[in-house]
């Protein structure tokens, strides 16, 4: 009894560690962000890439108001997975932090000093008593002095420059496939292909353009920009991945 007793208090407290070195609540974090809908990033040779599932729970559900992509300025990018509530938390936090340092220094930030200062907020919540971490992941993409840079955020607060990622649910899978099939000299088209096709891993039944967010940020022009289903639905159609209801109601409506 005595050992479930103190086993609970490392479980409520987020400032203590156990014997062995762990923060239960961090790890708990991770957890969250495992059940969350999945998120890719991919750097490719002239851009990146963010692709992401929206998971629609019902058709009377509004997509436009799944956000899980999101514009931090005009040449960065970053998706989620998680908690979404905590994400957007996030999410103004670098939206601010971009402006300041617009109007502080008259020039862009960095993706890796954006990242810092977005991995340094959340690591204040891994040892602040009477708060908890957030339970999400963050997917960071942009373009850096013309370089294309993607970083990903840990609920504890550790910053981590990827090629290629997945996170969120099926991220094994995902992750696997990237890794078996990335090149570094893949170009921003063929980047948005692979990442379709690697979330394509854990949708057996095919993807759907209304159940997925595709973004990307140009190397040449440094913009952020998010497809729209008519385009998101010719990648899809390109690379097979087409789920057969879209295709059969593409056929009704040819027939009417």
């Amino acid at each position: 009894m005595q050992g479930q007793a103190q086993q609970q208090a490392y479980d409520r407290g987020i400032t203590i560690f156990s014997p062995d070195g762990r923060l239960y609540q961090v790890e708990y974090a991770r957890e969250a962000v495992k059940r969350g809908s999945a998120s890719i990033g991919i750097r490719a040779e002239d851009g990146v890439v963010l692709v992401v599932d929206k998971r629609i729970r019902s058709p009377l559900m509004e997509e436009t108001s799944v956000e899980k992509i999101h514009k931090a300025d005009d040449h960065i990018g970053i998706a989620s997975a998680g908690h979404v509530a905590d994400a957007r938390q996030l999410i103004d936090f670098a939206r601010r932090d971009a402006q300041v340092n617009r109007v502080r220094y008259n020039e862009p930030i960095g993706v890796e000093s954006l990242t810092k200062d977005i991995t340094d907020h959340i690591q204040q919540y891994t040892q602040v008593g009477g708060a908890r971490p957030f339970g999400v992941a963050l997917l960071i993409g942009g373009i850096e002095k013309g370089e294309p840079r993607l970083y990903e955020t840990d609920p504890s607060g550790t910053p981590n420059e990827w090629k290629a990622l997945a996170i969120g649910s099926g991220r094994d899978d995902i992750q696997q496939y990237l890794e078996d099939n990335y090149s570094e000299d893949v170009a921003l088209e063929d980047a948005v292909g692979l990442a379709l096709a690697g979330l394509g891993q854990v949708h057996d039944e095919g993807l759907t353009p209304e159940g997925i967010g595709v973004a990307t940020v140009d190397a040449e022009s440094e913009s952020f920009i998010e497809l729209t289903n008519d385009e998101i639905e010719e990648y899809l159609e390109s690379n097979d991945l087409l789920a057969e209801e879209s295709e059969e109601s593409e056929d009704d409506e040819s027939a009417e």
